[in-house]
This record gives structure tokens, C-alpha cells and sequence, in this order.
């Protein structure tokens, strides 16, 4: 009877022990679980705030009274996107980031609210709320809500800037120095305008012209050309551009550089892959612009073109290349300007799908060449007009060094480079 009774008292003892035991192992699967579900939300928002402060630093141009207002939104929206607390498209309803969220620093690390001064986009977003399952049991079991809470918050910091890329998206042209001039601006004044090629049968010349940016192809043919046109990455300070061997401007380049001023034949539609508009197709010359200078982001020249706004504001109403043709009279058509003689492309993007096609297409990066043909810097541009058929002159604004803070021409790819147009880069 008493082996009994001491069998049956051992028993309970390992009862006891086992669920002690049962508890210790609960706590330990708690903080796995739970602090494993922190780390994934905190990877969620780290990433949203990564992709804030990137899409936020592209728009510091340095020289816009819009360029906060851009950051804010293109942050938020780029912020926005991504999922956070276990893939939640909303964010569990716990809120997004909101602009008050976005900061700027100016050159030497301290909040700015001007927008010449910002160098800097800063995203910092706290998540709260995020629900604790096995803690919060433990929680209940022990009766000690503040060691193991009910919910968790998580907070992420991202900070971003403009640097330069170690290699760039290019037009395939060459910009040449003036003589016995040096960088930034190889003797060129920003807002000049520059003739790209010459008209058709005159002699070669003009100060820039056709350079074909893939080695691999010498030569570059018309196909290889207008392919470019539509976009070519890669080229970096230091690569060999290679002769051209097409002559002039020719029909099947014409195509290729027309569509980014919303402009094509009848058969084309804007929405087809790599024919995207800029975001304007509103065309300069000397009919409408007749200062021939300025016409990125300077002031109407005078009572000779009251209707004339310069590309930024025109960029801005997604203003189509048809409205190009209402300067002194003239009926709201491309074609009918004399310098606009435009042939068979007569089919013309409209403001809507400026909108909701467009892109960048119209500020382009050029690459600079010295004697030898190697690239030794980046100039930004601006497409000033469509080409004809036959050809005209056809020119191109010179808006600045592709590298300085303020300017406008930005690219992908890495950062690191010791010149060329900027990309947004991670500094936090």
C-alpha cells in the first residue's frame, strides 16, 4: 500500500515538471514565431521605405519650386505599392505612408523645406500594431501584459540622394567640344541651341551628329540606329563610339524620332512597346520660339509668339504636338507649319494620351567625344523638334552637364560613376 501511494505522488510530480516544461518550450516557440513575424514586417517596410526615398530623390532637380511637391508624391506612391504586415496591400488598415513622412536634407545633412537646397529624401514610417499570437497568450497565462504585450510596433528609415551612374541610356548622337574648351559645359551655353544634323544634301557637318553606340556592330546601319533611338544602355566614360555609315536623316530614322514628339503614321498606335510619347509633342522652332534659345524652362520670347510657353509648362498640360500649329493662325495641325513638313506621319497623339503614355522621352543624355571619339563626359538635352522629310536643320537645346545637381536628365542603372547623368542612390 505505501509503494502505492508513493508511485502515485511521483506521478503528479511529473505532471507538474511536464508542463513547466511544456510552458518553457511555449515561450521559446513564442519568441521564434513572434519575433520571426516582426523581422518579415520589418523587411516589408524596410523595402517600401527603400523604394520611397529612391523614387523621392529622382525628382531633387535643384532648380524646381515643384521639385518637393514631386518627391512627396512620387515617394509615397513608390512607398505605397509594396506590401507591409505579412503582404498586406493595405497595410492590415494600420495606415501608408502620408507626406509628412517624406523629409529633406540639404548638402550638409539638415532638414530643408527649399526646394533649391534638397539633396536629400528621407522616408521614416512607424507600423503599429502588429498582432503578437503565442506572446500574447503568454501574456494571458502569466497575467503580465506589459512582459508580453498584445501587439508590436515596427519602424523603418530609408534615406536617398542623386549620384552618378556608372553607366547611362544615351541618344545615339556625339556632341563635339567647341575649340579650346573644357568641362562642364564644353564651350556651350546652357539653353543654346545646337544644330544636330544638317539639312539633306548639304554638306556633312553640324556640331553634333549620328554616333553608333554598340561596338559590337561597326557601322551602324539605319535599323541598328532607329533601334537606339528606342532606347540603349550601357555605354560608359572611356568607350569608343564607332563611325556611322548612314548619310543624312534618313526615312527609317525619322519614324524612331518622331514618336517621342507623339508622331507617327497612320498605322502606328502610341501605346505600341517603345513608341511611347514624351509628355509633350509640342514642337520649337524659330516660327514659335524665335529667340532660339531658353525653350526648356525659359520665358516666352515676346509679343512674336504670345501663345509660345516654354517645354516645362507645356510638359506639364501634356500639351500635343497639334497645338503646335495654332501659332499666327495657322489651323491646330503639325503639318501645316512650314518647318513641320511632316509627309506620311500624320498621325498625332492627343493631350489624353500624352497622359497616359508618356514618358521622358524629349530631355535626353548625349554623349560627349573628344578627338578620338571616346566618350570623356554627358551633356543633357532637349529635342527641340520632329524631323522632316526632307530634311531640315534639326537642333537640339543644351540644357547643362548631364552630371551637375540640377539637372534634369536622370538614368538607371548603378551608381558609382565619376561622371554622367545621376541615378538615385541608397546613402541610409
Amino acid at each position: 500500500m505505501r509503494n502505492f501511494v508513493s508511485r502515485h505522488r511521483q506521478n503528479g510530480a511529473v505532471i507538474v515538471a511536464t508542463t513547466f516544461a511544456m510552458l518553457f518550450l511555449l515561450g521559446f516557440m513564442g519568441i521564434a514565431l513572434d519575433f520571426g513575424r516582426l523581422f518579415i514586417v520589418k523587411t516589408e517596410l524596410q523595402t517600401a521605405m527603400d523604394s520611397c526615398a529612391l523614387a523621392a530623390a529622382q525628382e531633387l532637380d535643384g532648380n524646381s519650386t515643384t521639385a518637393l511637391t514631386r518627391a512627396r508624391s512620387a515617394g509615397k506612391t513608390a512607398g505605397n505599392l509594396n506590401r507591409v504586415n505579412m503582404q498586406s496591400v493595405n497595410w492590415s488598415g494600420q495606415g501608408q505612408l502620408i507626406d509628412s513622412e517624406i523629409t529633406f536634407k540639404n548638402a550638409i545633412y539638415v532638414d530643408t523645406i527649399i526646394p533649391a537646397a534638397a539633396r536629400y529624401a528621407q522616408c521614416q514610417h512607424t507600423q503599429p500594431a502588429i498582432q503578437m499570437f503565442l506572446l500574447k497568450a503568454m501574456g494571458g497565462f502569466t497575467g503580465s501584459a506589459a512582459a508580453y504585450p498584445n501587439t508590436q510596433n515596427v519602424a523603418a528609415l530609408a534615406v536617398a540622394t542623386r549620384a552618378s551612374a556608372q553607366s547611362t541610356c544615351l541618344l545615339p548622337i556625339a556632341l563635339k567640344p567647341k575649340p579650346a574648351s573644357a568641362s562642364p559645359n564644353y564651350g556651350f551655353a546652357p539653353g543654346e541651341w545646337v544644330t544636330l544634323l544638317n539639312q539633306q544634301n548639304a554638306s556633312p557637318g553640324g556640331t553634333i551628329g549620328w554616333a553608333n553606340l554598340d561596338n559590337e556592330k561597326p557601322g551602324g546601319g539605319a535599323d541598328e540606329l532607329r533601334n537606339q533611338l528606342n532606347g540603349f544602355c550601357g555605354i560608359k566614360v572611356g568607350d569608343l563610339l564607332k563611325p556611322v555609315e548612314v548619310p543624312g536623316t534618313i526615312a527609317a530614322l525619322v519614324e524612331a524620332w518622331n514618336s517621342r514628339f507623339g508622331i507617327y503614321k497612320n498605322t502606328v498606335s502610341p501605346a505600341e512597346p517603345l513608341k511611347n510619347p514624351d509628355f509633350t509633342g509640342y514642337s520649337y522652332t524659330a516660327i514659335n520660339w524665335p529667340a532660339q534659345q531658353n525653350a526648356y524652362a525659359g520665358p516666352a520670347p515676346g509679343p512674336a509668339a504670345p501663345t509660345a510657353q516654354n517645354f516645362v509648362d507645356k510638359r506639364a498640360a501634356f500639351t500635343p504636338c497639334a497645338d503646335t500649329g495654332r501659332i499666327r493662325g495657322n489651323p491646330p495641325n503639325c503639318q501645316s507649319i512650314s518647318d513641320l513638313s511632316l509627309d506620311s506621319f500624320q498621325k498625332l497623339a492627343t493631350t489624353g494620351e500624352h497622359q497616359l503614355y508618356g514618358r521622358n522621352r524629349r530631355i535626353v543624355t548625349v554623349p560627349v567625344v573628344d578627338a578620338n571619339s571616346l566618350v570623356i563626359n554627358y551633356a543633357c538635352m532637349l529635342m527641340l523638334q520632329p524631323m522632316t522629310i526632307p530634311a531640315s536643320n534639326i537642333k537640339l537645346e543644351f540644357i547643362g552637364n548631364a552630371g551637375t545637381v540640377g539637372s534634369p536628365c536622370t538614368t538607371s542603372g548603378l551608381p558609382g560613376g565619376a561622371a554622367g547623368p545621376l541615378v538615385p542612390v541608397l546613402v541610409r
